[in-house]
């Protein structure tokens, strides 16, 4: 079994920043893409930022120079420094990781069970 764990929404002001964390638990054998992505209400899931097992990471236009991503695979955990932030980043934030279980195993997509950011104007 492979846990998810988001932490680190809340509201803030507009201009404001937030810091997600997202700590995978369980058994894991290695993790590959990690990512982040939103929903706010009456929109489809968006992914905002993504980072590959070696680093390189991407981005959705509106949140470059903006957001970073980041993962520390000694915890297993990604996270998403966000900056300048703007009433229309509102929305509930989730995590995803590809894990392998095992040597034999696939990698899976896991989903933590989000977060909620909120951001007044």
């Amino acid at each position: 079994q492979v846990q998810l764990v988001e932490s680190g929404g809340g509201l803030v002001q507009a201009g404001g920043s937030l810091r997600l964390s997202c700590a995978a638990s369980g058994t894991i054998f290695s993790a590959n893409a990690m990512g982040w992505y939103r929903q706010a209400p009456g929109k489809q899931r968006e992914l905002v930022a993504g980072i590959t097992s070696g680093g390189t990471t991407n981005y959705f236009d509106s949140v470059k120079g903006r957001f970073t991503i980041a993962r520390e695979d000694a915890k297993n955990t990604v996270y998403l420094q966000m900056n300048s932030l703007k009433p229309a980043d509102t929305a509930v934030y989730y995590c995803k990781a590809e894990i392998r279980t095992n040597f034999y195993g696939n990698v899976r997509p896991y989903w933590g069970q989000g977060t909620q950011v909120t951001v007044s104007s």
